[in-house]
């Protein structure tokens, strides 16, 4: 089927063509086309519905879960285990891949759902001219050439240039960004590379109606249009392997070659000394499994499980564990400014009224706060002309404050645009409402907001039985307007000298990142007829006051700023905001300084892909860009070298979430295309939880380490000592059957609670991990390997000394308790990378504690229980000899301790 597009083969810049040669182009009538028409373009175009991306069969799925290197080791030891008959442990390492694969297939058969909740985004009705009249048609059928009708409350069903506008306004913000209805207007552009947010001629796709009416004329349907386009850069972003993912994939196929390499060496020797064959067999099958470890993806995925418990606690819901451990790596987080960085809400923070600037307190749309002049409260004649201030405000205004029943308490929710929200509330707080301002002084006539003036005016009765014009607006614009000015001694003509001082003022709020509003009024000597000529209502009119408004930053946000700087982690601000509010509010929250870090969306679109590279590296802002746009940036960030994490909440914000490292979707402004394509929700939509949750990523991965290298040194311990006896001609001092039961039991525990181990203080004091960085670094062997060749010598220690005088039945006892009893207390070094085990309180994990005496506990009974005995192969040792073998087996930790503090005293890494 061929996608939506217009007749004509080359794409044209729609909004820079006259609506007349627009209309040829097109071929399309103002009366609409004709039923007969509209169903041949549809057979041709097809429907106008997105496409959704071609998806795996659950088998397909199923299957990829077995994909990983290490699930056919475990599958491989599995198999070993059947054939040395241990049933019971062949069934729980089968458990364990059958588990995982479950959990894996769930989430890859859920998380595919972004073209669907585009899809769910879309009108699913819209009015259309068809025979020269209006009809209501499923949206799914409109055609390019149709012309569309627009209604407060409608959801535009495709993207068209508009014919006809009267105070049309829609809201933007699903493809945007920008929560601030656009006012739209019949004109036409003249540049094509217009940003989408400033095409104010056109209506798109899955946008709706806020205020206003118009026709216009569909251009694109489907995936040609913006949604479209969206949908095609979802479907072309490939989800990559976290960092974690990728160094256990890499590492499980190290360990199996080093592990089929060391077997097949001791298999040769023995060999050659004349072993048995099926001994040899049966050694190097339990050699196989013992190199395993086993309980390694339950412990990640405990690991991981708690850390997503964690992270929910701090208001940040996971919806891919592995993202977790994405979180920890992280070097430079791409946020969104509105409602992340700042509160999302706007309020107004500076008045200039009679040549005295006030400055106003209060958070969002709560009408509680202090206006204060030069650090004091106004006195009575200041007061007085607030109080009108006020009066003019609130009765030039559509907007409806409520108190938020959602937490927190105190919050204010407004019913209307944020501008007037803002404006109502400090009118509030100055002592006027809307509700006494409608019942004192009605409403008489009304000329709405229009791009051309930039300002509304409402007349309303005044109390003398006259009537008074309240304007608002456009400063610049309004101060043309303006004969007269409120001055300190009241109403005086307004010079050229005024004039400049008030144009300096506006610039000087707006350099502040300020949004600045103007206020004027005008007394009628009569009331308006019936007929009102707006040119002469809004003339010789009094300037009354100049209003700065700001969406605050977070007060929490530049705390989190600095915190990511200090652990070495770039927080780049990307917005559809023009560049001196995007500067303005870098500069408060500590992320830029200057012009120079400042890169609009016009500028990008003329950078090549490698100097874009180049120049993220020291750009903090980005402004005034699109859904393409933003996608680039990560790109580019990657291409350097980053570990990206983007947020955002728009539909525009989709195809860069899906194509960072980790993407984080906003909880309460969200869209739920954006959550579909989210690894991570952020659920009060607030950028100092996403610190939060880099800091739990981090200890995360930290837990995930060190509770490997644990494994891996005590399957080091255990390869160690048999490699040893083999070579040596000395009798097996394990059996299969202790190798087993030390890697499920004795070391699975253990494992299971440093995983879940407090995470260290002083874990975002250091720099994130390179993304290359191998989970196998020389510290990690090192630390590895030492603690192998402790455990192993205490174990041939104790295990030959008893072969001196007892039989080997006896001796391998020895050295299978020793090797335990040396492995648990081995676990208590690995819980901090430089802290000695004297300074970490055993409250702290407690877990760990009862499980190594448990498990202590639990060994010395196997030697005194007839049963146990026999099935794990051991005998009686008496307890002076337990009490002997413990004392041994504190040596590697002693030895183990010492090398911490001699490599702290050096200011090394420990590990």
């Amino acid at each position: 089927m061929k996608e939506a597009a217009p007749p004509d083969s080359a794409e044209p810049a729609w909004h820079t063509l006259p609506p007349e040669e627009l209309l040829a182009r097109i071929s399309a009538e103002p009366q609409g086309l004709s039923s007969v028409e509209a169903a041949r373009r549809l057979s041709q175009f097809g429907p106008n519905e997105l496409r959704e991306a071609s998806r795996l069969r659950p088998w397909a799925i199923l299957v990829n879960q077995f994909k990983s290197f290490i699930v056919w080791l475990l599958i491989v030891a599995g198999g070993a285990s059947g054939l040395l008959h241990d049933w019971v442990d062949a069934i729980a390492i089968f458990a364990i891949v059958a588990l995982n694969a479950v959990i894996g297939f769930y989430q890859e058969l859920s998380a595919e759902k972004s073209i669907a909740a585009l899809k769910r985004m879309t009108a699913p009705r819209a009015k259309v001219r068809r025979d020269g009249a209006v009809d209501s048609v499923p949206a799914a059928e409109v055609v390019p050439g149709d012309i569309i009708e627009l209604a407060p409350g409608d959801l535009v069903p495709a993207d068209a240039r508009l014919l006809a506008a009267a105070s049309l306004q829609c809201v933007e913000s699903a493809l945007t960004g920008e929560s601030e209805s656009v006012l739209k207007r019949v004109t036409t552009l003249l540049t094509a590379g217009v940003p989408l947010g400033d095409r104010e001629n056109m209506v798109f796709m899955g946008t709706n109606v806020a205020a206003g009416a118009g026709h216009a004329v569909v251009v694109t349907t489907a995936m040609a249009t913006e949604f479209g386009r969206i949908a095609r850069l979802i479907e072309s972003t490939t989800d990559e392997g976290t960092p974690l993912q990728k160094k256990l994939q890499s590492f499980g196929k190290l360990l199996a070659w080093a592990a089929l390499g060391m077997v097949g060496v001791l298999f040769a020797l023995g060999l050659l000394r004349g072993t048995p064959a099926f001994e040899l067999f049966m050694t190097s099958v339990s050699l196989a499994v013992a190199a395993v470890p086993e309980g390694l993806p339950a412990v990640v995925t405990v690991a991981l499980a708690v850390g997503v418990s964690r992270m929910a606690r701090r208001r940040a819901l996971v919806r891919k564990l592995h993202s977790v451990e994405t979180l920890g790596s992280t070097t430079v987080i791409c946020s969104d400014k509105t409602g992340t960085l700042t509160r999302g809400e706007m309020t107004v923070r500076s008045l200039f009224l009679a040549g005295e600037t006030y400055s106003v307190s209060g958070e969002g749309y709560a009408p509680t706060g202090e206006v204060t002049v030069a650090g004091r409260p106004p006195d009575a004649r200041q007061t007085a002309r607030l109080r009108e201030l006020a009066w003019l405000l609130a009765g030039c205004n559509h907007a409806h404050l409520a108190p938020d029943g959602a937490e927190p308490a105190g919050q204010w929710r407004v019913i209307g645009t944020p501008t007037e929200g803002a404006l109502l509330a400090l009118a509030m707080k100055l002592g006027a409402s809307r509700e006494a301002v409608e019942e004192k002084f009605p409403k008489l006539h009304e000329f709405p907001f229009d791009s051309e003036r930039k300002r509304r005016t409402i007349i309303r009765r005044a109390a003398d039985g006259a009537a008074r014009a309240l304007v608002t607006g456009a400063p610049d614009l309004l101060l043309r307007r303006c004969a007269f000015f409120q001055a300190a001694g009241g109403i005086k003509r307004l010079t050229d000298a005024e004039r400049e001082r008030l144009l300096a003022e506006n610039a000087a709020m707006a350099g502040r990142g300020l949004r600045v509003l103007g206020a004027a009024f005008r007394d009628l000597p009569a009331l308006p007829a019936e007929t009102v000529d707006v040119e002469k209502i809004e003339s010789d009119l009094v300037f009354a006051a100049l209003t700065g408004l700001q969406d605050p930053p977070r007060p929490e946000a530049r705390p989190a700023v600095a915190e990511c700087r200090r652990a070495g982690i770039r927080v780049v601000m990307i917005t559809g905001d023009h560049p001196h509010t995007a500067l303005a509010v870098a500069r408060e929250l500590g992320l830029a300084e200057d012009e120079q870090e400042v890169l609009a969306g016009t500028e990008l679109d003329a950078l090549m892909d490698e100097n874009l590279r180049k120049r993220a590296a020291t750009v903090a802002v980005y402004a005034r860009v699109s859904a393409e746009h933003k996608l680039r940036i990560v790109r580019a960030l990657k291409a350097g070298g980053a570990v990206v994490a983007m947020t955002g909440d728009g539909v525009n914000d989709a195809p860069a979430i899906k194509g960072a490292d980790i993407g984080i979707a906003m909880g309460r402004a969200g869209t739920e295309v954006t959550k579909q394509a989210s690894d991570m929700i952020i659920t009060d939509d607030n950028f100092a939880s996403i610190v939060a949750a880099v800091e739990e990523g981090r200890g995360i991965y930290d837990n995930i380490r060190k509770t490997l290298q644990y494994l891996l040194a005590s399957n080091s311990g255990e390869l160690l000592l048999i490699a040893v006896a083999v070579i040596a001609g000395w009798p097996m001092p394990l059996l299969p059957i202790h190798l087993l039961w030390i890697n499920l039991v004795t070391d699975g525990l253990p494992a299971l609670c440093l995983a879940v181990d407090p995470i260290d203080p002083g874990v975002m004091r250091r720099p994130p991990r390179r993304a290359h960085e191998k989970i196998t670094d020389a510290g990690f062997l090192f630390s590895m390997l030492l603690t192998g060749v402790l455990t192993a010598g205490s174990a041939l220690a104790a295990f030959l000394v008893a072969l001196q005088t007892a039989p080997v039945e006896v001796a391998r006892t020895h050295a299978f308790t020793a090797l335990v009893f040396a492995q648990l207390f081995c676990s208590f070094s690995y819980r901090s990378e430089s802290r000695p085990v004297w300074r970490m309180s055993l409250w702290s994990n407690l877990p760990l504690a009862l499980v190594v005496g448990g498990s202590l506990g639990l060994q010395l009974w196997i030697q005194h229980n007839a049963t146990l005995a026999v099935l794990l192969k051991t005998t009686l040792v008496s307890w002076g000899a337990s009490f002997g073998l413990l004392a041994l087996a504190l040596g590697p930790l002693a030895v183990l301790e010492g090398v911490k503090c001699f490599r702290r005293r050096r200011g090394e890494r420990t590990i």
